[in-house]
């Protein structure tokens, strides 16, 4: 005859419907395996069947009322199981333990001590249930309290009262329970090695670990974890290479550690020797390459990922659309949003912020404003990603209007949304706008103005040609003008070719940032349109013996879902190079006789006007738009995006390049889109 065992032998295995067939067939069925077959239901998430049957039981005893309780509370059901214990003819202390614990794990902590207060005995585990619900609140003081009034404690619970004493950083505390502690487990010994590691006393730590009697997986963990947090890699790194077994949590913790420290490579090692992964772990290595800039590397995993029939989950979607944002990878991005509508993860509020800025960033300002109208809770951080991609795009009427929106919709402006707007007002020319707006900050708004917002004005001003005004707002700032204040009014100077007010902003720029090349090439861009090589020379000396290195001309374009790199003078020449040369120099005559000279100002070298020229021709995002010309078919926007700001030069070519091939060209640089279409750009030649 099927005994009770057996039918819970089978609800283990996940086969239900084989455990009814049991119980089926037992003629004669005892309590016990009545209590068996609808703990089963209850484990397989069949509360309603569960119930069925309790409801037909011809006997019941207090097993079987404590197990419909706890049956409600494992799948979610508080209030069915608080129902349950209301009408049950009798209890014991497991039926109020069971009850309290359901509270505890739902995070209702009031009533479990409402319930808790009125029980009429308790033993050592009810307590350790209380006292557990206080430390996961984070109530220290009342779980010190419970702890001093529980009449007897088990190993469970000094463990218990140890992490919580931990988490609060009351280490010398949570210590003397541990050494006053008879007889410890490896959960005590881990869970005080754990506080130390968390609090950055990783070396008190280690002595503990290394006179423990035993250790497991989760003491080994603990004690790598505690290392990387403090920075101390390659003491992880030991440790993690003496691990007898190196779990998959281990793996992980190690491949972040050592990622968010610099040790790219090492991380990639550990990813690449482990024999199992899980979704963390992949999570993980995609995240370390996206955060320290190893853009296509994060790409590339994420599409082997795919290959090898893992399902991305949340953290590793955020990670890639992120990269689409930076790397501007359109077809990889849609990929990625059709994943999430397929993973039903398109209704997060955060998520859907991600999404917009990936297609703003990517140029597709029509599908960015699609999924942030589709949303109907719209939080401050969507609406500042489409100002924000609006003002990108130099589309400040748009980016007005979603402020008027927002502002309509009862959403209150933030200090990034007047980033956005003051932004969008500077790339568009709205100098009026952008004045008013920058005075309803502290008059309407009650928003003090940050340097990132003066900066915002003077970059306004300065491209409207006002540079003294500008220089007028710097000096009248109520804090010290930082970088990104002096490098607008140096950009403006450029645009304007203003070298007297150009010097007094470089000398500023390398006080704050003498590292910082920036300064230096400008300057010189100015210097050499105006034919001062002596001036040109004596900077590149300076910046020879300060160690400043200009960061190369970069630019890259998506084919097929995959990303091509193109650099300044073409040092590292695409495998396709020569057919690139030659599609340039047709693009060349075509140039010519729409009236294109190479405009020598933008090529800093004091040499003949065809070594300018040749300079200007190897430009990274020329080489980019030659190579779109021939790989994409037409009626497809030719995307390309640069590292650095686009020169006029290379801004003059390709507005013609898309005028005479009749392409759409989107090029997005280090600070805006330049938008070609029909021999005009979206930036009205104003950047």
């Amino acid at each position: 005859m099927p005994t009770s065992s057996q039918i819970a032998y089978y609800v283990r295995l996940g086969e239900i419907e084989t455990a009814r067939k049991l119980f089926n067939q037992t003629p004669h069925k005892n309590i016990a395996s009545w209590n068996s077959i609808i703990s089963g239901y209850f484990q397989n998430s069949k509360p309603n069947e569960a119930q069925r049957l309790f409801d037909e039981m011809p006997s019941r005893n207090t097993v079987s009322w404590n197990g419909l309780i706890s049956g409600y509370i494992k799948n979610g059901m508080i209030k069915k199981a608080r129902e349950v214990f209301d009408t049950m003819p009798e209890r014991n202390v497991i039926s109020w333990t069971a009850m309290v614990r359901g509270y505890v794990e739902e995070g209702m902590i009031s009533e479990a001590e409402a319930l808790f207060w009125c029980m009429p005995e308790r033993n050592v585990i009810s307590w350790t249930v209380m006292l557990g619900g206080l430390i996961h609140e984070g109530r220290i003081e009342e779980a010190r309290r419970l702890y001093g009034l529980m009449p007897e404690k088990d190993v469970v619970t000094r463990t218990s009262m140890i992490g919580g004493l931990c988490s609060k950083g009351h280490l010398d505390e949570a210590r003397e329970i541990f050494d006053g502690m008879r007889q410890r487990n490896v959960v005590s010994w881990t869970t005080m090695i754990s506080g130390y590691a968390q609090n950055g006393k990783v070396d008190v730590a280690r002595k503990l670990f290394e006179v423990m009697p035993e250790r497991n997986e989760v003491t080994w963990t603990a004690m790598l974890m505690g290392y990387t947090q403090c920075g101390r890699t390659e003491d992880a790194w030991e440790l993690f290479k003496a691990m007898p077994t190196k779990p998959v949590v281990a793996c992980n913790a190690m491949i972040i550690g050592l990622g968010e420290n610099g040790d790219v490579s090492k991380a990639r090692k550990t990813f690449d020797l482990m024999r199992e992964k899980d979704d963390g772990t992949w999570s993980a290595m995609i995240k370390i390459y996206e955060r320290k800039g190893f853009e296509l590397e994060a790409l590339h995993l994420f599409c082997l990922m795919q290959r090898e029939g893992v399902r991305p989950h949340f953290p590793s979607l955020i990670s890639i659309l992120s990269v689409c944002a930076s790397l501007a990878t359109l077809d990889h991005g849609r990929q990625t949003h059709a994943q999430l509508l397929r993973s039903k993860f398109h209704d997060d509020v955060y998520l859907s912020s991600v999404l917009i800025t990936m297609y703003m960033k990517c140029g597709d300002v029509v599908k960015a404003k699609i999924v942030f109208d589709r949303f109907s809770r719209k939080d401050i951080v969507m609406w500042n990603s489409v100002i924000t991609g609006y003002a990108q795009h130099g589309l400040g009427d748009e980016a007005l209007q979603v402020f008027r929106e927002m502002s309509s919709s009862g959403i209150q402006a933030d200090e990034v949304t007047f980033i956005g707007v003051l932004s969008a007002c500077s790339y568009s020319g709205k100098v009026k706008e952008g004045k008013e707006i920058f005075e309803s900050m502290k008059s309407k708004y009650m928003i003090e103005p940050t340097t990132e917002h003066y900066a915002c004005m003077v970059d306004l001003l300065g491209r409207a040609g006002e540079l003294n005004e500008a220089m007028s707002l710097i000096n009248e700032m109520p804090v010290e003008a930082d970088a990104i204040v002096w490098g607008s009014l140096m950009g403006a100077c450029r645009n304007h070719m203003n070298s007297d007010l150009a010097e007094v902003a470089a000398k500023k720029l390398l006080q704050l940032e003498p590292k910082n090349a920036g300064p230096y090439v400008l300057l010189s861009n100015i210097y050499a349109s105006k034919g001062r090589w002596e001036n040109v020379a004596k900077l590149r000396k300076n910046m020879r013996s300060r160690n400043v290195s200009k960061s190369p001309g970069c630019s890259w374009i998506e084919v097929e879902k995959e990303v091509h790199m193109f650099t300044g003078g073409e040092n590292k020449p695409h495998p396709e190079h020569l057919e690139i040369v030659k599609m340039w120099w047709k693009l060349g005559g075509m140039l010519r006789e729409a009236g294109y000279n190479p405009d020598g100002a933008f090529a800093l070298h004091d040499v003949d006007e065809e070594e300018k020229a040749q300079s200007l021709r190897h430009h990274s995002e020329k080489m980019a738009v030659a190579f779109g010309l021939l790989k994409l078919p037409e009626g497809v926007p030719i995307r390309v995006m640069k590292n650095l700001r686009v020169c006029g030069d290379c801004h003059t070519a390709i507005k013609l390049i898309a005028n005479i091939t009749g392409r759409e060209i989107i090029l997005r640089d280090a600070n805006r889109f330049h938008h070609f279409k029909d021999g005009l750009c979206s930036c009205k030649d104003y950047w």
